[in-house]
């Protein structure tokens, strides 16, 4: 059967920050340029400068629908001005409206490619919205390019958004990108939270640990580093020290889902299943179509012997992506332990044709052949298993019993054999059966 707890642990990364770290970057995005440069030197639109520096006034003042108005008038006769389209797009990202100010940004882009502003905001967007690989090439740009005027924060800024993009699929990169940043401004707790998350992707737990714990000794509410130092600890089976770190965190953060999923997974790994299905139930309840948490809930009904309860989470969740090989290959393990297995057949086809190389599901469906009597599919079940996992006692018998159903004396006296050399006294009742039919075999 497939584990919930591994597989959550590599569905769920140590903190989901990257979202709130952009927000909070965005909202410390620098003012427009203008508040703070000699418009003598603006260029095309100096002998204009006078609206759009009170364009730029109302924005630094917070006079957001002002502005908007200044600005139009302006664009209304300089609609390429890189600076007034920057200027238009930032009181559109003040307001929420993503989709407005990234239209604006692009279009200063386009006008002046060399801006560092546009790139740094249009960037920040396009993360939020989950546009990893655009945001990366904006961002990117943006470090590589002085604010006007010279502001290390922002480029700072720019390298911190990038090495929270890069630190799961390039730490390295992400590793470099934060020391640059930090090279540029003093270091953040967010920063040292980020080093933890770099840490757990190149696979040192000790320098993640202490990275955590560095936050938590400064800011010891920071659901994000209990989560953290909670994953590392759960990665090393050290249940008991992650459980009253994990619970202590819910005490001021009770629907916190990555906390929460975290305590269904080490009181699952602890044998406390009931407390593990409650825990999971709460999240389902506030989250019914998160497909791994619903996954998550129905594993641990049928591991705890709840199939039933189970299968209509997995109806559901196949309603919503049927082709899912690991989905279908869950339930249909389920419907085996439901002795529902015609059904589990139909499943387990699926599941395999749709992911060939999923032994356990091939070993599944040699089961619930068995049971239904299906002994060729059986065999061929049992002989697709077999190039990627190894034989066990179980796979000799359902060998044996396929082919001496099929009347294949020799192969089946075979492997009868064979179950009988693997079991070792393992599974008595079996045994028995096996020597029996070889009595009967000749064999």
């Amino acid at each position: 059967m497939t584990s919930w707890i591994h597989s959550s642990l590599k569905l769920f990364p140590a903190s989901g920050v990257l979202l709130v770290a952009l927000s909070a970057y965005a909202q410390s995005a620098p003012l427009p340029p203008g508040t703070s440069i000699d418009d003598s030197n603006h260029g095309a639109s100096s002998s204009s400068a006078s609206p759009l520096t009170e364009a730029e006034a109302a924005i630094e003042a917070k006079e957001f629908d002002h502005a908007r108005s200044l600005l139009d008038t302006f664009l209304s006769v300089h609609a390429n001005d890189a600076r007034a389209l920057f200027d238009r797009g930032y009181v559109e990202d003040a307001q929420g409206h993503d989709e407005a100010a990234a239209g604006y940004y692009q279009k200063s882009i386009a006008s002046d490619a060399n801006q560092f502003e546009p790139r740094l905001a249009l960037g920040l967007i396009l993360a939020r919205q989950g546009k990893a690989q655009e945001a990366h090439e904006q961002l990117e740009a943006a470090s590589k390019l002085t604010p006007n005027p010279p502001n290390p924060a922002a480029r700072a800024q720019a390298l911190r958004a990038l090495a929270q993009l890069d630190r799961i699929k390039d730490p390295d990169a992400a590793k470099q990108e934060l020391l640059q940043a930090l090279s540029l401004s003093p270091e953040t707790p967010a920063d040292t939270l980020l080093t933890g998350e770099i840490a757990e992707a190149e696979d040192d737990p000790v320098t993640a640990e202490t990275a955590y714990r560095r936050v938590l000794n400064q800011q010891p509410d920071s659901s994000a580093a209990t989560a953290g130092l909670a994953h590392v600890l759960i990665a090393q089976k050290k249940y008991s020290d992650a459980e009253p770190l994990i619970k202590t965190a819910l005490a001021r953060d009770p629907d916190d889902p990555a906390l929460n999923t975290q305590l269904a997974i080490v009181l699952n790994a602890e044998g406390k299943q009931n407390e593990a299905i409650s825990a999971l139930e709460k999240l389902y309840s506030a989250q019914p179509n998160d497909a791994m948490i619903g996954g998550m809930l129905a594993d641990a009904y049928t591991q705890s012997g709840a199939a039933t309860k189970a299968d209509p989470i997995y109806v559901q969740l196949l309603s919503k992506i049927p082709n899912d090989p690991d989905l279908l290959t869950a339930r249909g393990e389920n419907l085996i332990r439901q002795q529902r297995y015609l059904e589990a057949v139909t499943v387990l086809q699926k599941a395999v044709s749709l992911k060939s190389d999923n032994g356990n599901a091939w070993s599944s469906l040699a089961f619930a052949a068995s049971e239904t009597h299906q002994y060729q599919l059986e065999i061929d079940s049992l002989s697709a298993r077999s190039k990627y996992l190894a034989e066990t006692p179980a796979t000799y018998f359902l060998w044996a019993t396929a082919y001496d159903n099929l009347h294949h004396t020799k192969e089946a006296a075979d492997y009868y054999h064979k179950f009988l050399t693997a079991s070792n006294g393992g599974f008595p009742d079996q045994e028995w059966q096996a020597k029996h039919r070889l009595i009967t075999l000749g064999k």
